[in-house]
């Protein structure tokens, strides 16, 4: 059995830094501004051989009105799950009466827990840690989250309060599975989607764009395999981007996009196809992904609609749409989603597909008896074999004479010909050209 430690507190105590600091990762987005983290966030830390996972949570603010309602319900969620919960508080703020409202609920979960005084770092820890006794939750744990300080006796003191089962590492390279992210715009239905998929309301989902900040990675598993679906932060033009906290969540879904197996693209089918939606699919493709293109919030649309929707497919995204699979569905109700497990399988599949020489340079051979390279300066482009140069995407290397003077359309030519001959879908496929040395060059 694996523990599960929750995370809890006011806004901005410093849980986010905690979770980077037990889990020695950068996963949770960090901002000296109150309310960043609004989904659970998932992470793991060992202690010697065995594995923990903790639960980074959303601040309670005691509002009862509009997305903090919703946080507060992630929050509790995660804590009717965790098996220890580790309620931390600012030893610089001192006690609040929002601290005395949460060691209440604390208390009242007849379960393990931690008191943790953070921000320790600069002054007494006994005047600090004095202020909490008041809570009723046992002995204060002071630590500076922020320096490390504190951090690995935290780790020890939770391995010597919970049992954990020693952990195998083969094992735990299964459970993560293909890696999947949602991207696309704000308020296009990422969390939505999400939340259907899992058949829970993992992420916070709210009538209003920018709700998901963070990149929230969710293990799954269905009908045997496994994945690891990944909630983003929607991406706006750079321009429109202000805060400094959406400036953060761009560049981590920015590099969501380049860690993971395959994307899903959900785009707004009521605003149509966006300038937006076009930067984010080439910047997808320019990274290598595997693609699955999602068109949500279908229900409803009319006829005309629905003609011009598939109008703009065909005239805007002919880049992807030509090889990459379109589903049309609606996140809020689940029409045809489960189209898009298919669809992944088959885009991963083609991105990891090994191709042989022998294969590679037959193809090559037919492509160009069935379209010559151009004459450069009266003597044809030779291209005498090719070879496979990389998976994820399938990167193929063409072998020739004067291979550098091949013009970009002969090497767009080259790789839907390849695409085709090995029925590659849902994910780019890369050519390099080289050029084999004169052997005569040294000659006179």
């Amino acid at each position: 059995m694996t523990p599960v430690i929750a995370l809890i507190g006011q806004p901005n105590v410093g849980k986010s830094t905690l979770f980077n600091a037990l889990t020695k990762t950068r996963d949770a987005l960090v901002v000296n501004q109150p309310g960043v983290t609004r989904d659970r966030q998932y992470g793991e830390f060992l202690v010697e051989d065995r594995k923990f996972i903790v639960v980074d949570t959303g601040g309670l603010s005691g509002e009862r009105e509009g997305i903090d309602v919703l946080m507060a319900e992630q929050v509790t969620a995660a804590m009717q799950e965790a098996d220890m919960v580790v309620f931390l508080v600012d030893g610089r703020q001192g006690l609040t009466s929002g601290d005395e409202e949460i060691a209440e609920y604390v208390r009242g979960l007849n379960k393990p827990h931690m008191l943790v005084v953070n921000k320790t770092d600069g002054i007494d820890e006994n005047i600090a840690c004095g202020d909490f006794y008041p809570l009723g939750l046992g002995e204060p744990f002071p630590i500076a989250a922020s320096h490390r300080r504190g951090v690995t006796a935290l780790r020890a003191h939770i391995a010597e309060q919970l049992h954990a089962d020693k952990i195998d590492p083969v094992a735990e390279g299964e459970h993560v599975g293909i890696k999947v992210a949602f991207i696309g715009r704000p308020n296009v239905g990422k969390s939505t989607l999400t939340n259907r998929l899992l058949g829970e309301s993992r992420m916070v989902v709210c009538d209003m764009p920018g709700t998901t900040r963070d990149s929230v990675a969710v293990p799954f598993e269905r009908r045997g395999q496994h994945y690891t679906l990944i909630d983003t932060a929607g991406v706006r033009r750079r321009g429109k981007v202000k805060q400094t906290v959406e400036k953060f969540s761009v560049v981590k879904a920015l590099q969501t996009i380049e860690s993971v197996d395959v994307v899903i693209s959900v785009i707004d089918a009521r605003e149509g196809i966006t300038d937006q939606d076009l930067h984010i699919l080439q910047y997808a493709h320019d990274a290598g992904r595997a693609m699955v293109l999602a068109i949500n919030k279908c229900d409803g649309l009319t006829e005309d609609q629905k003609v011009k929707l598939q109008r703009d497919i065909d005239r805007r995204l002919g880049f992807v749409s030509d090889f990459v699979d379109v589903h049309f569905i609606s996140a809020l109700h689940g029409t045809n989603i489960g189209h898009l497990f298919k669809s992944i399988h088959a885009a991963y599949d083609s991105a990891g597909r090994q191709m042989s020489t022998s294969e590679l340079t037959r193809v090559l051979e037919q492509a160009v008896l069935d379209h010559q390279p151009p004459l450069v300066k009266g003597r044809r482009v030779k291209l005498r074999y090719a070879h496979s140069g990389g998976h994820y995407p399938p990167i193929i290397v063409v072998h020739g004479k004067q291979t550098e003077a091949l013009p970009g359309s002969y090497k767009r030519y080259l790789m839907q010909y390849f695409r085709k001959a090995f029925k590659l879908v849902g994910t780019p496929v890369k050519v390099e050209l080289r050029t084999d040395d004169n052997p005569y060059a040294t000659r006179k």
